[in-house]
């Protein structure tokens, strides 16, 4: 078996794609309730594209397939601030979108995932597609926590979850 030559660094994802029943629908949710900016819509390849963060390094294609009986519901997880995924669940609620825990039960509170850590928050967009608001934590792994809500995180609880 022949050795392949270093692997190309990568420095980060650029773009990734979810497929939608109603691309307009879509837009208003992408752009009003996660606050992604409209990079280009192409009407005759029902398409679009929005900007992910800052300084145009990250996307997110939009692509309708109308009322096709195939679909895939996909996880993405959004980078934020930490002061962001404490007042997500507020915000995701006057949007009219449900907040959801690791568990995919509602929640007024982000969860932790000790083993990175990281403070996230969930909710599904209009196709079902699971996001998700994440926070890298400052701080030491704590794997053998599991997944806690974030006040019992930073109490020091030692709740086990997930």
């Amino acid at each position: 078996m022949n050795q392949l030559p270093d692997a190309t660094p990568v420095l980060g994802l650029f773009e990734t794609h979810l497929t939608v029943y109603d691309l307009q629908r879509s837009i208003r949710f992408y752009r009003e309730v996660v606050g992604l900016p409209l990079a280009l819509e192409v009407p005759e390849r029902r398409a679009a594209f929005l900007w992910i963060g800052h300084g145009r390094r990250s996307m997110l294609g939009l692509w309708e397939i109308g009322s096709s009986p195939v679909g895939l519901h996909l996880h993405l997880a959004f980078e934020a601030g930490l002061d962001d995924v404490l007042a997500a669940p507020q915000r995701l609620r006057a949007h009219g979108v449900t907040p959801l825990s690791f568990e995919e039960e509602e929640t007024s509170e982000p969860r932790v995932l000790g083993w990175m850590p990281a403070a996230s928050v969930y909710f599904h967009d209009p196709d079902g597609h699971l996001l998700e608001y994440l926070a890298l934590l400052e701080g030491e792994p704590r794997p053998g926590v599991g997944v806690v809500p974030f006040s019992e995180w930073t109490s020091g609880a030692p709740a086990r979850y997930g």
